[in-house]
């Protein structure tokens, strides 16, 4: 419970610096976000328990990962991250789940995402902001890719890329589980070079 409690003051803390550097108002961020203002106080008092899309959302309105939101104080130079250490953003019924691992610092951060697919359970994500790019690398089993309405299978062994900025859906494929990393290739933030 104790962690818990860390990560969601480590989030009010990070979203509510991110707003204010960016310049919004908590009903502007809410509007842009489509969160309501209800919710975004009580997020900002470390309060409730925001679901995965939420997260997304105000990244993409903020304009920075969903990691710089809830990440705590900075480690040292080497960060190791162990997939149990980290509790899933994302579960589906069938027990499918998304675990974001990390995210690297520097001018164009990059999301480490591990994912677990059961066939036939699949997670619809919303377009992203301008300049997103995610990968997919399927270390086991088989998932579809749908990127636009398009479907693309994508087997163990295979990677595929695409622009984060339409929508898009994965879904666990065959009759194993699917094991992939994904990553998610975030535009330079403001400011950078």
């Amino acid at each position: 419970m104790a962690g818990t409690e860390a990560a969601l003051r480590s989030l009010a803390h990070n979203v509510r610096a991110a707003r204010t550097r960016a310049g919004l108002s908590l009903d502007e961020l809410g509007r842009r976000a489509q969160v309501s203002k209800g919710a975004l106080v009580a997020l900002e008092k470390a309060q409730g328990n925001p679901n995965f899309a939420t997260l997304v959302r105000l990244a993409d309105t903020l304009g920075v990962s969903v990691s710089a939101l809830l990440e705590g104080p900075a480690q040292g130079r080497v960060r190791v991250v162990a997939a149990d250490a980290v509790m899933p953003l994302w579960a589906g019924e069938k027990g499918s789940e998304a675990r974001l691992m990390l995210t690297t610092s520097g001018p164009a951060p990059v999301e480490v995402w591990r994912w677990r697919l059961e066939p036939g359970e699949e997670y619809p994500s919303h377009p992203h902001q301008a300049g997103v790019v995610e990968t997919v690398s399927v270390t086991d089993g088989r998932m579809t890719l749908v990127v636009d309405g398009t479907e693309h299978s994508v087997e163990a062994g295979q990677t595929a890329a695409f622009d984060g900025t339409v929508p898009h859906t994965y879904r666990g494929a065959g009759t194993g589980t699917c094991h992939l990393i994904m990553t998610v290739h975030l535009p330079p933030g403001p400011g950078a070079a």
